[in-house]
């Protein structure tokens, strides 16, 4: 390899494909032990917090909001059900739709879970500021990337 083409070729360090992908990793890995105070794992606390926000959700409303199918949120929801956080129930109204519902203890644990946003910005040394600004770039970057071209 020449010099010049060793300095034209894409560098690790370079692509923000890995810089996003070593981000998430070690930020799913500082929530762990968080997480682990709640009994939850970090795709069960993402389930919780839409919840927490409007609950009930349909099974189907949950999936689109966190981009999962129903073949990963089945057995998330079914896991969440059996720690006694939340219960399916099929609609009256519909009975081809399944609603989610928080638990008395499902809705009792948002307030042990209010303060992870900010253990985590503590962990990571970024102010408020810093984290709002990087969170709303990921969220045009997500918006960009998912536009239909």
């Amino acid at each position: 390899m020449t010099e010049a083409s060793r300095t034209d070729a894409p560098r690790l360090s370079r692509q923000l494909c890995f810089a996003m992908y070593s981000a998430s990793r070690a930020a799913t890995a500082a929530y762990r032990p968080m997480l682990e105070e709640l009994g939850l794992t970090y795709p069960q606390y993402l389930v919780m917090l839409v919840l927490w926000e409007e609950d009930p959700r349909s099974v189907r409303e949950l999936g689109e909001e966190l981009g999962l199918d129903s073949g990963t949120l089945s057995p998330l929801l079914k896991r969440l059900e059996a720690l006694g956080l939340v219960e399916r129930r099929r609609s009256a109204a519909d009975e081809r739709r399944v609603e989610v519902f928080l638990t008395g203890a499902g809705t009792a644990l948002s307030a042990r879970a209010t303060g992870i946003p900010q253990r985590l910005a503590d962990a990571a040394g970024l102010s408020a500021a810093e984290l709002d600004q990087l969170r709303e770039t990921l969220g045009r970057l997500a918006a960009a990337l998912h536009a239909p071209r």
